[in-house]
């Protein structure tokens, strides 16, 4: 299946109509093994869920329950199927007959959904006790692997195959657990204005338990770091024990069956050129996340606001809302806001939300802004600053930005004609430095110090390829110093 009909496995989700429908349809199907039904065992199912309030009255009948199978099918969440059956009426047949299963993409998509919907809105803990459990996972696979090698049991490969099943899946939810804790860290140190209860919780949260995140993982990534160079050092062997299933060639394998999986494992931990690992990312979350509670802790116990916040008010009013009735609403709606119901003698203007049906609770989250918040006032501060038009320093970088393009032209040009003699030629530092830029990018290319590495300057063509070779040395002078590549070759074409 296509990227884009992938995504209409998620069309139901977000139906205009029958959205509980379909959504208890597909955890019929996903709630059992291999399960396949027809119209009418999915219509008696429905039954009960109709009775109890879970789906709009009607949806159990036949017509209708035919109507939203047909339409999973056109989705891509449901197969269609047929089976043998003893029917007493043509319509008995046709509602037996076709037999209805799950895909196995619309499996996931229900999986996620139902785990989505369990998922509480606090702080996601960190298991941060699977670190060590990942570090002690690497070295008994170390040790695994080499008696693999030597003994070529079929008994220690299973084992090695379970120990890298099991290290993926620790480092899956370890992975797993820090993505969501940071999502949740960067969603409330944003908020402008905290209660003073929630600044405590906060600052408890930043200062103590992210402190023994972050010292955790620091603590146990040179450890790990050492380890996966080892195992990587043999991975080639370590894959070729593991060898492949017998499922054919789009099988979906468990992870670390590949070297993609174990580049994405070491690139976690291990800083690569160019790509800073998790780890560093975790490093600098945390810094952010922390100078974002201090603003936010100043801004609380400053006295420099002109009125205190209105934040209270703002959720005292919602919760009027909240717990009064649908007139009390309006009455409310009202009296706060001053809009109070008017008669137009015009034809009415189109509606513009999403949906005219949906009620106003219901509806999209509206943000308030900062001045409302604070101050109440929905007036605009300041002017328009003035575009200042400086046709002196407009010219002025406009040579600057020439001059630097025909310096660097110059230099790809010197470049490009002592390729063929690199090694004879003496290159001036301009040329030099646009070397030494591409020669990085090209490095950062290898995953291994065997490995090739190529990179193009996108405006003039110059490639340089670097690549490995043993006990040779490229030596580049130029005006000003030696630049020497130990066990590498350098090409510019």
């Amino acid at each position: 299946m296509e990227p884009a009909g992938r995504l209409k496995l998620y069309a139901y989700l977000d139906a205009r109509d029958h959205q509980r429908t379909y959504l208890a349809i597909m955890r019929l199907f996903t709630s059992t093994l291999l399960a396949d039904l027809s119209a009418g065992e999915v219509a008696g199912a429905l039954a009960g869920a109709e009775r109890e309030g879970r789906v709009e009255p009607g949806e159990s009948r036949i017509e209708n329950v035919i109507n939203r199978l047909r339409q999973l099918v056109e989705w891509g969440n449901l197969v269609q199927g047929r089976r043998e059956v003893v029917a007493t009426s043509i319509a008995e047949f046709q509602h037996g007959s076709v037999r209805y299963q799950v895909s196995k993409l619309a499996v996931r998509v229900q999986r996620d959904v139902d785990e989505l919907l369990r998922v509480p809105e606090g702080a996601r803990e960190v298991s941060r006790e699977l670190l060590p459990a990942v570090e002690r996972g690497l070295d008994r696979l170390g040790q695994s692997l080499s008696e693999a090698l030597i003994s070529g049991a079929p008994r220690s490969r299973e084992v090695l195959a379970e120990q890298v099943t099991t290290l993926f899946l620790q480092h899956a939810e370890l992975a797993a657990t820090v993505r969501d804790f940071y999502a949740y860290l960067g969603q409330v140190v944003t908020r402008h204005h905290l209660a003073p209860e929630e600044i405590s919780g906060f600052r408890n949260l930043l200062v103590e338990y992210i402190q023994m995140v972050v010292e955790d993982v620091l603590r146990h990534t040179p450890a790990i770091a050492d380890a996966l160079a080892r195992v990587n050092s043999a991975r080639s062997e370590l894959l070729r024990l593991l060898g492949r299933a017998d499922l054919g060639e789009k099988v979906e394998r468990a992870r670390g069956r590949s070297p993609e999986d174990w580049q994405e494992l070491t690139d976690w931990f291990v800083d690569r050129p160019g790509r800073p690992s998790q780890v560093t990312a975790l490093r600098e979350a945390t810094a952010r996340a922390i100078g974002s509670l201090l603003a936010s802790v100043k801004r609380a116990t400053s006295g420099g606001g002109l009125l205190p916040s209105r934040r209270a008010e703002l959720l005292k009013l919602a919760a009027w809302f909240d717990s009064g009735t649908r007139e009390q609403a309006h009455e409310l709606y009202a009296a706060a806001f001053g809009l109070h119901p008017a008669r137009h003698l015009s034809p009415a203007p189109e509606h513009d939300s999403d949906n005219e049906r949906t009620p106003w609770r219901d509806g999209p989250v509206v943000d308030v802004q900062v001045s409302v918040r604070s101050r109440g006032d929905r007036g605009a501060r300041g002017r328009t600053s003035r575009i200042l038009d400086d046709p002196m320093t407009e010219q002025s970088l406009l040579a600057e930005a020439r001059e630097a393009d025909e310096r660097r032209a110059a230099s790809v040009a010197e470049l490009a004609a002592a390729a063929p003699r690199l090694a004879e030629t003496t290159l001036s530092g301009e040329a030099l430095g646009v070397l030494c830029e591409l020669l990085t990018l090209a490095m950062a290319q290898r995953d291994t110090a065997a490995d090739p590495g190529s990179a193009t300057d996108p405006v003039r063509g110059l490639r340089v390829t670097v690549e490995h070779a043993a006990g040779r040395a490229t030596r580049i002078r130029s005006a000003a110093g030696t630049l020497t590549l130990h066990d590498s070759t350098l090409v510019l074409d």
